[in-house]
């Protein structure tokens, strides 16, 4: 099969050896697409390899049609059309991958969307009812709003009753924010937030992919019981924090993963997600928000696009090209 690989921190599409024998519970897929993540930016980068026994190839979520199942499996069969959370591999042309992280397609949406949903609705499901354990209404504040995860967030809010307020950095960025649901919002490059979240009334829940000197701003806003829960760290690896506000507040911080977690962690999500979000994926609620689309040989300029930060929501790589 084709495959990237990552060569002096450039992405090539060439031959690789295929994803090997199946385990009772996995299945194989034939990749129609895969979707691009932050998480990939930086392995091409060096800075976050894959969890030991995993995949070296990036990717982690595809669409496709399994082409073979495991004698264990019980919720698919072949020829059956799904999208799937790895833990790495998805830029080739197949994967293999255990029954619990694979999907199927919502009804109504095809290969192509369909690209677009695990990475962004895992993580984001995750972070807001999971380790969040956000509660109708309580209030949100979403940073880098208008990526992939970010987008699903919002809309993630909107249909379960969360205001939420969100950072990004442009007008425009701000503008599909609020379109998709967003209660207001701040453009990063106009300085602090601190004051026009802290007018908006604060937040019981933060979802930070940025880290950096934002942690001390965020805990200002936080609100007494508040859960910030941290996911990136595209502003840097060190905070200073006020100890006692976080003691008098009685505040959490939470740091959160989702590629290292077991298939049996995975699949306690997706199936959060297959019972929670997918009927609004179905009736329309919830909609995949796609960036662009790129041919899988140009893999690294769509990886540049990411790096430049000029997307608002999904980009996605067209290995098939399968609708």
């Amino acid at each position: 099969m084709h495959a990237i690989a990552i060569e002096a921190n450039q992405m090539i599409w060439r031959e690789h050896d295929a994803p090997g024998a199946l385990g009772a519970s996995d299945v194989r897929i034939n990749v129609a697409w895969a979707g691009m993540n932050r998480a990939d930016l930086m392995q091409r980068g060096g800075n976050y390899p894959p969890p030991p026994g995993e995949s070296e190839i990036p990717g982690l979520e595809v669409s496709g049609t399994i082409s073979e199942v495991g004698h264990g499996v019980e919720r698919f069969r072949k020829g059956d059309r799904v999208c799937a959370l790895l833990a790495g591999g998805g830029y080739a042309e197949q994967v293999v991958v255990n029954e619990a992280q694979v999907l199927p397609i919502p009804q109504g949406l095809g290969l192509r969307e369909a690209a677009a949903l695990p990475e962004v609705f895992a993580t984001a499901w995750l972070n807001l009812y999971m380790e969040g354990a956000v509660q109708t209404g309580q209030r949100v504040l979403l940073h880098a709003a208008a990526s992939g995860v970010g987008t699903a967030a919002i809309q993630l809010c909107r249909v379960f009753g969360n205001p939420c307020f969100v950072t990004a950095g442009s007008a425009d960025k701000l503008e599909t924010c609020y379109r998709l649901g967003a209660d207001a919002g701040w453009n990063r490059h106009d300085g602090s937030f601190v004051e026009a979240v802290k007018n908006w009334g604060g937040a019981d829940m933060i979802l930070d992919p940025v880290g950096g000197d934002y942690i001390a701003q965020d805990l200002v806003v936080l609100n007494a019981d508040g859960r910030l829960v941290l996911i990136g760290l595209m502003g840097g690896l060190e905070a200073q924090i006020n100890l006692g506000r976080m003691l008098m507040k009685r505040q959490r911080v939470i740091g959160s993963t989702l590629r290292s977690r077991s298939a049996k962690a995975k699949g306690a999500i997706l199936d959060a997600l297959y019972a929670h979000v997918w009927p609004k994926l179905v009736s329309g609620d919830i909609k995949p928000l796609i960036a662009g689309a790129w041919p899988i040989q140009e893999a690294e300029t769509a990886m540049q696009h990411l790096s430049d930060n000029r997307n608002t929501g999904k980009i996605l790589l067209s290995v098939s090209g399968e609708g």
